[in-house]
């Protein structure tokens, strides 16, 4: 059998034979390919972290480009693995809308296929694109791999902020699976790490053509082999340099009551719902590391009160008297303490419909609301409806009115606290919004509820985003989740301390103190990413065939 069946230069020239054949055959196996190797690489992602995936998803994609007889129909080749990268990487959101079954019963086996349906176009973009560019300029296969890495790059970006945006699973994010590995995105964030992911994977994709190989051989161990390594060396000299350093007597609990959804708005439940959190936020002081210190933080996930904490004064009294217990425990020495905790806050709208927030309240002693925070990334369809007059269907989550969108990022300043910057859910996803940059804080506070989720992949996604954000910004991040994870984290992505999924417990530690120095990411943003991107697209120029 012939190594190759198109000559030199032709469509299919950069394909090996096998695939080439693939890629010609009938559509159906044409499509379920493509479908599968999308599939293949949600593998590399969180919590599977099998990255080896890549180097042959992204180069039998690269393939299939290579293979199509157009630019258009490369941009539908994309699209396909696209659809299958998506669809498998967020299989979890069925389990959310299997909650509501009994309001949209017809949207439980169409919500995943329809989102990855769109966000598809994202990658159908990126592939369309290089192929375009390459056969438009005669590039090598090489410059289609740099080309590729770059677009891919672009369009993980852009779906950051399209449609108020969902930057879940950036392929970069498979950097999180240890702490040496996480490094890198001080230098150039979550984004930066996926142009260095797909640009390292793609390339052996170039080593399928004769001509250039040599070239393109030199090109993969400098990018697919010590690129990486070197990055990961780098990270581990960063950990070892900056040990784990802790505000001086800031102890704080973290309570993990896990909570079922089904049971969280029950009528029948709240009140014994609430008393769980009050009565183990009091529980033994001495968790593992036999620390009898009374906690100067209590920290409860997202709207874990559940009601309007503002006009609740019995809820905020309750709070005052898990504080008043902790203080007489610690000889009523005058401290400040707080409780923060994820809540709905009701004020007066301009009809006569009221406006709700999904907020965080830090709440002192007497029950004092001393500062709040409101969700300003709500999540489509689940708190807001996009596109409302148009959609015929109300969002997946019960009530027809929308929440609230706060003004944020905010920072929080708590007399006796270190400066904090509150955020809610899955607005840990977005690298570029989660501190504000007038008033930096010094940790971040994650508050969130992954029952949605299940027991599946989601919440571990989410958790990796988590500790991706500590390191790009230096900050410690705490994280404190209904059913899991809730966590410490240093800001080098270190877990201090963690309950895992469906665990009910609490979590009781000191507060990290703030990297030494500002990281490159936090003080420059995506700058460097774009500087990325155009070396990239800089280099593919550099790739014409001779």
């Amino acid at each position: 059998m012939n190594a190759r069946i198109a000559p030199p230069g032709a469509v299919g020239a950069d394909c090996p034979a096998p695939f080439f054949r693939l890629f010609l055959a009938t559509t159906p196996r044409r499509v379920i390919s493509l479908i599968a190797l999308g599939a293949l690489a949600t593998l590399a992602l969180p919590p599977a972290f099998v990255a080896p995936v890549l180097f042959v998803s992204l180069p039998g994609l690269l393939w299939a480009l290579a293979a199509a007889p157009t630019a258009a129909a490369a941009f539908w080749r994309g699209w396909l693995f696209g659809f299958g990268f998506f669809a498998f990487g967020l299989y979890w959101i069925t389990f959310a809308v299997m909650l509501e079954a009994d309001r949209l019963p017809w949207l439980v086996p169409l919500a995943v296929p329809a989102l990855a349906a769109g966000l598809a176009f994202f990658i159908a973009l990126a592939a369309g694109l290089t192929e375009a560019i390459l056969r438009r300029f005669a590039l090598a296969p090489l410059g289609r791999v740099f080309l590729f890495a770059g677009f891919w790059t672009l369009a993980e970006w852009v779906r950051g902020q399209v449609l108020t945006g969902f930057p879940w699973n950036p392929l970069g994010s498979l950097w999180a699976a240890a702490p040496a590995t996480l490094q890198p995105a001080a230098l150039v964030g979550v984004f930066g790490l996926s142009a260095v992911t797909a640009l390292a994977a793609g390339l052996p994709a170039a080593l399928a053509n004769p001509s250039g190989r040599r070239r393109a051989l030199g090109a993969t161990l400098a990018f697919s082999l010590v690129l990486p390594l070197a990055l990961i060396g780098w990270g581990a000299g960063r950990l070892a340099a900056q040990p784990t350093a802790y505000q001086p007597d800031l102890r704080l609990r973290i309570v993990q009551a896990n909570v079922a959804q089904t049971h969280k708005w029950s009528p029948d439940l709240r009140r014994r719902l609430f008393r769980r959190h009050a009565e183990m936020s009091l529980g033994p002081l001495a968790g593992s590391t036999g620390d009898d210190r009374v906690p100067t933080l209590f920290v409860w996930p997202e709207t874990a009160v559940p009601y309007a904490l503002n006009r609740d004064a019995a809820a905020r009294g309750a709070i005052a008297d898990v504080l008043a217990a902790a203080a007489a425990r610690d000889g009523d020495d005058g401290r400040a303490r707080y409780v923060l905790t994820g809540a709905l806050r009701v004020t007066p709208g301009d009809g006569p419909i009221e406006d709700i927030w999904n907020s965080v309240f830090a709440i002192g002693g007497g029950g004092t609301v001393v500062d709040t925070y409101d969700k300003f990334h709500l999540v489509p369809f689940g708190e807001f409806m996009p596109l409302r007059d148009w959609l015929p269907f109300e969002k997946l989550t019960a009530g027809t009115g929308d929440f609230s969108r706060g003004t944020g990022p905010r920072t929080l300043t708590l007399p006796g606290v270190p400066p904090v910057g509150p955020l809610v859910c899955f607005e840990i996803i977005f690298p570029d919004a989660v501190v504000d940059r007038e008033n930096r804080p010094d940790w971040l506070l994650n508050v969130t509820n992954d029952a949605w989720f299940g027991l599946t992949a989601g919440p571990y996604q989410h958790f990796a985003a988590a500790r991706l954000r500590a390191v790009e910004q230096g900050l410690p991040v705490i994280r404190a989740a209904n059913t899991g994870i809730s966590a410490v984290i240093d800001p080098l992505g270190r877990i201090i301390g963690r309950l895992g999924l469906g665990e009910t417990g609490v979590l009781t530690r000191d507060l990290p103190k703030p990297a030494r120095e500002m990281t490159t990411y936090a003080r420059w943003g995506d700058v460097p990413l774009f500087g990325l991107i155009l070396c990239a697209m800089l280099f593919s120029w550099r790739c014409r065939r001779g």
